[in-house]
């Protein structure tokens, strides 16, 4: 018979040892303090979401995630870092569709749990720099799947 895992994050050590009586011979527990211990404990090593090696090129748009820097029209966008990140992975594939499950751990760099929010937040603001701007590339929602970054339409 399998055991359950229960997993416990909190910096409480008070928290963590209540936790550890209340489930006590009921399954395995993990206990941490934080989440960076928690994603160490699960995946030693790291992951492999690294950002690009250099910077990437869509339409007039470029992106150099390690330097945290994006370029629009050769203009500075200010981005957040979790916007450089969303936009330096959308641009190093432009249309092709990254889906919430590849895109979350890659920009966030934790598991994807199946709650968008976070996702259509960071899309909506970085939209919203992309337009102001005034670039030539768009994020387009892939319904239910993901995003891809797209050359803007121009009328």
């Amino acid at each position: 018979m399998a055991l359950p895992l229960m997993v416990c994050v909190s910096a409480d050590p008070a928290v963590r040892e209540r936790f550890a009586i209340q489930f006590d011979g009921r399954g395995v527990v993990v206990m941490c303090p934080d989440l960076e211990t928690l994603r160490e404990v699960l995946w030693p090593g790291g992951h492999d979401h690294a950002a690009p090696a250099g910077p990437v090129t869509a339409g007039d748009l470029v992106v150099d995630e390690r330097r945290r820097q994006a370029l629009v029209q050769g203009r500075p966008l200010p981005l957040t870092r979790i916007e450089c990140a969303l936009v330096g992975h959308l641009a190093a594939g432009p249309a092709q569709v990254w889906t919430y499950e590849r895109l979350y751990p890659a920009v966030w760099g934790g598991t994807y749990l199946g709650d968008n929010a976070i996702l259509h937040s960071a899309v909506k603001r970085l939209r919203r720099k992309l337009r102001a701007a005034g670039g030539a590339v768009e994020i387009e929602t892939v319904r239910g799947v993901g995003y891809r970054l797209l050359q803007a339409q121009t009328e």
